[in-house]
């Protein structure tokens, strides 16, 4: 068996990173084995196997040396492809240790547990990567925390913001879904031991022990109780998961709407042939903001297939469980690649504060209509206001002159407001309201984030 899964026609793009291996068969091979070599070693603690049993048990769990794909094949026969490996392995055990494999446990104990245990592995990569990315949103927020540029809404031009404004927006999501992946990995992934219906009849009273024991040699959580048809943790990391992807595919948006030929405030960098297309020669395509968007958009899908699946019969599922084991790796490795994506955009962006004071500039002081009319209220009511500013915007837009010229010829606001102070009202930099201040909250949370998941791990 090769040491990570072959790439496939459409992985450089939908699969890109780390994920991607850690979801594969080897890793559900080993994480399965891990299981059964843990199980041997918390019986032999509990007393119920024989120490040097248990070892020869576990010195026999190497992925390496088992044929996953003859075992997939053999699973169409059984309905999982645990059968199938635990035959392998008491093949693989010498003597009478091999009577000790898998005692007392069923199937679903086995691939459940598999599945936290892949879960976690592939979860610490990708809150590597979101994290790297929430750096980089982090140091963009920090250098352009006062660099002017337009708001959008509805994708249409609105007020004055800052690009600052806009990186710490993405920022605070990576920072929220980094802190729930974290959480439900730290938490909520537990062992599964029920046995062949949620008892543990087969081992007696040692049964609650062996998990417990179970659990610490996986550095699982131990549940109060077996969970074969109760998938809220399943439910949980999906959702978590599909929190990431949202998060991720923000900025990705953002960027690839940013980078647009008419609006040109962010490009990506890269190095010579990045982003290239193949038919047009000019084309400079956000390919890593274009492919972290469409991994992230497989998440909703994979998420609602999991979720879907909690409905379980009875003390066992007949084909629930089964159900989720392709979109949870799907899922994973979709994040994981989004992830990455996005990393390696942001780590590469670059902005074009000029082409954003051109664009903020583009609408002659429309943008500023707000502010003129605040400005304008107290002496003529908001009302009456509104629509006077409403007036001259309408004017200004049809004859293309500047708003400030529009409104100075205008005797109803001249009454009020000289050429100076409409001038000044018109000013983008003095519009910016309590962005500054949002920028340096998100920084501060983010370094308190990134200071509280470092002091975790050590």
């Amino acid at each position: 068996m090769s040491d990570s899964p072959e790439p496939g026609l459409f992985d450089g793009v939908l699969a890109r990173g780390r994920a991607r291996e850690a979801v594969g068969d080897r890793a559900w091979l080993q994480a399965m084995l891990d299981f059964e070599a843990a199980l041997a070693r918390a019986q032999a603690r509990a007393g119920l196997v024989a120490g040097d049993q248990a070892e020869a048990i576990a010195r026999a769990c190497r992925a390496e040396a088992f044929d996953a794909a003859a075992i997939g094949r053999a699973a169409a026969e059984t309905g999982t492809p645990v059968v199938a490996l635990v035959r392998a392995l008491r093949g693989a055990v010498a003597g009478p240790a091999a009577e000790q494999v898998h005692r007392g446990a069923t199937s679903q104990d086995v691939v459940d547990t598999a599945a936290m245990l892949v879960a976690r592995r592939a979860l610490a990569v990708i809150i590597d990567d979101l994290a790297a990315a929430a750096d980089a949103a982090a140091g963009l927020a920090a250098r352009h925390r006062d660099t002017l540029m337009v708001g959008r809404t509805l994708l249409q031009q609105a007020l004055p913001i800052t690009f600052g404004l806009a990186a710490a927006g993405w920022l605070s999501g990576l920072d929220d879904a980094v802190a729930r992946l974290d959480e439900v990995r730290g938490r909520r992934l537990a062992v599964q031991l029920g046995g062949a219906a949620g008892t543990l009849a087969a081992l007696g009273d040692a049964g609650p022990a062996v998990v417990e024991h179970l659990a610490d040699l996986l550095g699982l959580a131990a549940p109060a109780l077996p969970w074969h048809t109760v998938r809220t943790r399943i439910a949980e990391l999906a959702g978590a998961l599909g929190e990431a992807a949202g998060a991720a595919g923000k900025p990705a948006r953002d960027i690839a709407l940013l980078a647009q030929t008419e609006v040109g405030e962010v490009r990506e960098g890269g190095g010579a042939g990045r982003g290239g297309s193949s038919a047009m020669p000019h084309k400079r395509n956000p390919v890593a903001a274009v492919s972290a968007s469409a991994c992230a958009a497989r998440a909703p899908g994979l998420v609602g297939a999991l979720l879907a699946s909690m409905v379980q019969e009875h003390q066992r599922a007949a084909g629930a469980w089964h159900a989720e084991w392709r979109p949870l790796s799907d899922l994973l490795e979709s994040v994981g690649a989004a992830a990455v994506w996005l990393r390696d955009a942001l780590d590469h962006l670059e902005v074009d504060p000029a082409r954003m004071r051109a664009n903020l500039d583009a609408s002659g002081g429309l943008l500023l209509a707000e502010r003129v009319s605040g400005a304008l209220a107290p002496a003529l009511g908001r009302a009456a206001a509104h629509d006077l500013v409403g007036a001259a915007c309408a004017e200004a837009a049809a004859s293309g002159r500047p708003l400030a010229a529009v409104l100075e010829a205008r005797a109803e606001v001249g009454v009020h407001l000289s050429p100076v102070q409409i001038r000044a009202l018109l000013d983008p930099a003095g519009y910016l309201g309590s962005a500054g201040l949002f920028v340096d909250r998100a920084l501060a949370a983010h370094q308190e984030a990134a200071r509280a998941r470092q002091e975790g791990s050590t």
